[in-house]
């Protein structure tokens, strides 16, 4: 499970994210980011910046069984809580996931969740340009 101040939990936030945010995509998994200070542009940018938020989204075309949607956030949740020290701070992200996903074990999607999270720049201490 992942810490109370690191999740995504109020619908306005995921429209604001999925409205406004950058998307990336894999084979298995997509990602849409979006800076918590481009979310508030009212707001003056503080030096703290907040924690990365993070939600998931498992729609009903990857299964129509609850209880395997369920098992993709709980791998998926299982990834994040590796990388989770090594994200930026200040974003909200949102996990989409592809219908394939069913097939791949924790290993294929950590490494394409750390893939996706260089491209988008919310891997701390990576770059796009030295990810290419």
């Amino acid at each position: 499970m992942l810490p109370r101040h690191h999740r995504l939990r109020r619908p306005q936030d995921f429209k604001s994210v999925y409205a406004r945010g950058k998307r990336v995509f894999g084979r298995q998994l997509s990602l849409t980011v979006l800076s918590q200070a481009q979310g508030e542009p009212s707001e003056p940018r503080s030096q703290q910046l907040p924690p990365t938020r993070i939600g998931i989204s498992v729609s009903q075309k990857v299964s129509k069984l609850a209880v395997k949607r369920n098992r993709i956030k709980r791998q998926i949740r299982a990834a994040l809580s590796q990388i989770l020290p090594n994200l930026s701070p200040g974003w909200d992200v949102i996990i989409g996931v592809k219908p394939r996903l069913e097939e791949c074990n924790s290993g294929e999607i950590l490494q394409e969740l750390k893939q996706l999270l260089i491209k988008a720049e919310v891997l701390d201490g990576y770059s796009r340009r030295s990810y290419l």
